[in-house]
């Protein structure tokens, strides 16, 4: 999760979880934030249908969470800030933690166009353009054939430059820092609940395992506090599956002080500038289980999941923020996907 002094910092120096069916709040009533109807579509997400978030020191936060909140309280939230183009901000924790939003239309996917883009807020370190903070969150979309409003027609992920074997220009120097860097497609981690909260930094605070045999901790820094395990959720664990991306967080000061995020090539959430051509994406990048195309018309839904299972010192775990999806072609922005992927 990048913290709000970070810039400062540089400038000195349906399957488990949504794969396993817990779609299990989805809504598909109408908000009341959703504007009224007016005959014209919105460029922007109009719906919230799930929202669950990993453990992660700004969940509870963004949004907040007050006692008694219910999925469909924080749903409802998660649209006041980032729905019909308000521009928030919400975070979707450590590895897995996702998003399902929707729209007032069907997206078009329009051949060798880029189709729509997600909002996040990755930024640069002073003087480069490689790294900075780059929280990549992995993308998925679906269409609704069945026109039911719902996001049960099948999901597709898009193939980001790192499906299916993470071919990143940083590769060898994440190697070489002793970072897992194979992209995993079929990761799934489990997170526990702690028997009591700490209200202190510590290093092994809410204890995770995977399918890959690892273990290990998510921490507890000195500017976060609250509960990092989201709150509305009863369970004493929650899982989630989909693809592990790359560890893209290098520490370049040897002394866990100085951590560069590195910017993944093209097709990821909170990965790139939310101005530049590579932070939008290309519907016909999306593929199936087996990595062959979708050929889908459009979308309908999208969801987000954090990319990336990674601690990385003060800054804390990787964690995917949102702040909103844009249709490029109802805003009248036309970008070449062949220009990014090429």
């Amino acid at each position: 999760m990048k913290k709000f002094t970070l810039q400062s910092m540089w400038a000195i120096s349906f399957s488990l979880i949504m794969f396993s069916g817990v779609f299990t709040s989805c809504s598909n009533t109408d908000d009341p934030e959703t504007p009224p109807a007016t005959g014209e579509k919105s460029p922007y997400i109009t719906r919230v249908l799930d929202f669950r978030p990993a453990v992660g020191q700004f969940v509870n936060q963004l949004p907040e969470y007050k006692e008694g909140d219910t999925q469909e309280d924080m749903n409802r939230k998660v649209l006041e800030a980032i729905g019909n183009n308000k521009m928030g901000m919400v975070s979707l924790g450590g590895f897995g933690g996702y998003i399902v939003v929707g729209f007032d239309h069907t997206i078009e996917n329009k051949s060798g166009l880029c189709d729509f883009r997600v909002l996040g807020n990755a930024f640069y370190a002073n003087g480069a353009s490689d790294y900075g903070s780059s929280e990549p969150g992995v993308i998925q979309v679906c269409y609704d054939a069945n026109g039911n409003g719902l996001p049960d027609d099948g999901w597709y992920e898009i193939a980001g430059s790192s499906y299916p074997d993470g071919k990143e220009t940083w590769i060898d120097l994440a190697t070489q820092a002793g970072n897992d860097t194979q992209t995993i497609l079929d990761y799934e981690i489990t997170y526990y609940r702690p028997s009591a909260e700490p209200g202190a930094p510590t290093e092994q605070y809410i204890r995770w395992e995977d399918n890959q045999g690892g273990s290990g901790y998510k921490a507890m820094n000195a500017t976060h506090l609250q509960s990092y395990f989201p709150q509305w959720i009863k369970e004493d664990k929650i899982t989630f599956a989909g693809t592990r991306l790359p560890q893209n967080g290098i520490d370049q000061s040897g002394k866990g002080t100085y951590f560069a995020l590195y910017r993944f090539g093209y097709g990821y959430a909170d990965n790139e500038l939310n101005d530049k051509d590579a932070s939008a994406i290309d519907i016909d990048w999306a593929v199936d289980s087996k990595g062959q195309p979708a050929n889908l018309p459009g979308v309908d839904f999208i969801r987000i999941h954090t990319g990336v299972n990674q601690e990385n010192g003060w800054l804390g775990e990787c964690s995917t923020e949102i702040m909103g999806v844009t249709d490029l072609h109802l805003t009248n922005v036309s970008i070449k996907s062949q220009t990014i992927k090429n």
